[in-house]
Order: C-alpha cells, then structure tokens, then sequence
C-alpha cells in the first residue's frame, strides 16, 4: 500500500520573502502550486502561523487548489533545537508515521544537520525555480 507523500509547508520566508507585508504577501504561493501539480501529495501547515490563525483563515488566504491539498497543522510548540523539526515529528508519530515526507522551509536551523528532507528556502526570496526542481526530483522518484 502507498501512502501519499506529504509536505510540510511554512509560509513566511516560503510563501512570500521576508513576513510577507503588503504587496508581496503569499506571491509565490501560485509557484507552489504549480511545482505540484500533476502529482499527489497533501500539505501540513508548519507555519508559525497556527499558533495566531485559525485553520479556515490560513486556507482562505492560499490559492483553491493549494488549500485544498491541506491536511492539517503541526501541534504545539516544541521548545528546544531543532523545533520545526520535533513539530513534524511528532505530528507524523500521531498521524502517519511510514509517510514519506519533506519540508519546505526557510529556518533551516530548525532542523538538524543533514536533513534530507528539508527543502530550504531563502528567506528573502522565498520559493522559487530551485526548490521546484527539488520537490519534482522528490515526487517524480515515487
């Protein structure tokens, strides 16, 4: 039996550079979809975003197709090294613990070194062709 692949998404520093203000907040996350479409995999939200947001804001704000491929959201705050990481963590112990995963992130120091999973992104460009080519080699193997 297959399991979906999942991808673990923050947004900041991803889905737009820096926080997002004005004009370019959320402007890469039609990139975003377009690198994954044509391929199955759902999305968690591992934004700091969960924890100031409710869940139907965050997908009001990302395109249709993107929010439709949300599955949830990492749980609490896990305080210590390599936070975002013990977040997927443990969200994929409760949920799916044989998923095969990636995160799409700018912190990379929220996660230890290496992590092949990790998908970094600058943080003042946010995703981009790079990043695509990588979820693509990733999606396409499977």
């Amino acid at each position: 039996m297959s399991i979906t692949p999942l991808l673990f998404l923050d947004i900041d520093g991803v889905l737009h550079p820096g926080s997002g203000l004005g004009d370019t907040r959320l402007i890469r996350a039609n990139e975003l979809e377009i690198a994954l479409d044509g391929f199955s995999v759902q999305v968690v939200i591992s934004s700091s975003w969960r924890f100031h947001l409710q869940m139907v804001e965050i997908l009001e704000d990302l395109p249709a197709v993107l929010a439709r491929r949300v599955v949830g959201a990492t749980g609490p705050a896990h305080i210590g090294r390599w936070a975002r990481y013990h977040e997927i963590k443990a969200w994929l112990d409760r949920h799916a613990p044989l998923a095969d995963w990636r995160a799409l992130d700018d912190a990379v120091f929220e996660f230890p070194k290496p992590c092949p999973q990790l998908i970094a992104c600058h943080p003042q460009e946010g995703f981009g062709p790079r990043q695509a080519q990588e979820l693509a080699r990733w999606l396409g193997a499977r």
